[in-house]
């Protein structure tokens, strides 16, 4: 049988795959090949990255700008939390459709079935099938094909129900039905970071949790061969992390540079997201964009502010009234526990958000840029590294030509090793 497995840890920066921290992922990096520069997308954020996954699409496509981002509702900018389970079905009322582009799970209704166990944010989770084509297994809500309902998993957030959640993983992928393809989610070692910092003792010991949960999936694919079944095995991460070194209240600084009366109007709209934000104008307000972008450009704040045209080189678009993305300001700075890479963050919406000395993404920094990804399977090299940039557009159109079904419309490529080895055309210099 031919078979999809993926195992994501959340958060987890490449730098950290290493022997003392993560021995089951060394192990498994010596049966696969790694690919040493993976990229995060953009933003670097969890939901943006699980539609990413989910699509072989980038955002100007698929259409899920950021963790928080703005919809056109009644002619206004609203800006909403894409992590909340209600999401998706908001987003399907007002533009008509959950995502513009279809999953996975939707593309393999036909052909064997997904399987999404999910211990993120609803919304990251969702983001995998947010039409309800395969089986969903998440706290806030599960259910079978075409929603059939199943119930959740009691858990929350952290390696206990990271642990739960691979169990049940851990039954369907050895059960006599299984689906084509399964996807494991873990949330750690993504919260551990928000919550203590990179390098922390809470931070390494939920590493190693994770850490284990990936080479107990390892010991099971290692059997689903042995017992005949062809299987391609991808293990990586979505993002990495840097450490906040400060927070910065963009609708404050917004209003002292002089366009207080437009937020005011609701002719721009802020979407924080980490160590970025998001900025929307509406059509009144589109004359504003070129000195918006130069009044942040000037900020001692700000890192990388794209706008306008300029917005296709992160793959994004200003179809939907996006007008900038700002990347906050970044260095390579040690935290303190010696872990380099620091950055400002955009207070959210609601709340103070981490304080300066935990984890954080979203931005271009080098560290929150740079995921893990190891493919082993029929095809890919144990042991080998390839070199080319490749990003979580291509692990969609990868598992797709594995199990023999058409990738049409998708933005990334297979990296199986008979694929064109050139960059898609669609790839920007950002990302």
């Amino acid at each position: 049988m031919l078979r999809s497995v993926v195992v994501i840890l959340d958060g987890l920066r490449r730098d950290f795959v290493a022997p003392h921290l993560t021995p089951n992922l060394c192990r498994l990096r010596g049966e696969a090949e790694w690919f040493a520069d993976h990229r995060s997308v953009v933003p670097s954020v969890t939901r943006v990255a699980s539609s990413c996954i989910a699509t072989g699409c980038y955002p100007a496509d698929h259409g899920l700008e950021g963790n928080a981002l703005a919809l056109v509702e009644d002619g206004r900018l609203v800006v909403h939390d894409a992590g909340l389970p209600e999401f998706f079905p908001h987003r399907k009322r007002v533009t008509g459709r959950a995502l513009d582009r279809p999953t996975l799970s939707e593309r393999l209704a036909a052909h064997g079935g997904a399987a999404v166990f999910s211990n993120v944010s609803p919304g990251a989770a969702y983001a995998q099938d947010p039409d309800g084509f395969g089986t969903m297994y998440h706290r806030a809500g599960s259910h079978g094909p075409g929603r059939a309902p199943l119930d959740p998993p009691p858990v929350k957030g952290g390696t206990e129900g990271d642990r739960y959640i691979a169990d049940r993983f851990l039954e369907t992928l050895t059960s006599d039905t299984p689906p084509a393809h399964a996807l494991l989610w873990l949330s750690e070692p993504d919260l551990s970071q928000h919550d203590a910092g990179i390098g922390s003792p809470e931070h390494l010991a939920a590493l190693r949790a994770s850490d284990e949960e990936a080479g107990r999936v390892a010991d099971a694919v290692h059997e689903l061969r042995a017992d005949g079944d062809d299987v391609l095995f991808i293990v990586g991460s979505d993002h990495g992390h840097q450490t906040v070194a400060g927070i910065v209240d963009i609708g404050g600084e917004l209003i002292r540079l002089g366009f207080g009366e437009a937020l005011t109007a609701g002719d721009l709209a802020i979407a924080p997201n980490g160590t970025a934000f998001l900025l929307y104008a509406s059509e009144a307000a589109r004359d504003l964009v070129p000195a918006l972008a130069a009044a942040i450009g000037a900020q001692s704040w700000a890192g990388d502010v794209i706008a306008a045209d300029d917005l296709a080189t992160v793959n994004h678009t200003d179809r939907r009234g996006l007008a900038l993305y700002v990347s906050m300001a970044a260095s390579d700075e040690p935290n303190a526990f010696g872990v380099p890479g620091l950055s400002h963050t955009a207070k959210p919406v609601t709340g103070e958000g981490k304080p300066a000395g935990c984890g954080q993404h979203g931005g271009l920094g080098r560290y929150e840029q740079s995921p893990f990804l190891m493919i082993a399977g029929a095809g890919f090299a144990a042991g080998a590294t390839r070199n080319e940039p490749t990003g979580l557009v291509d692990l969609a159109p990868t598992i797709l030509a594995h199990l023999g079904v058409a990738a049409d419309g998708m933005a990334g490529r297979s990296l199986a090793p008979s694929s064109p080895a050139q960059l898609h055309p669609e790839r920007k210099s950002h990302v």
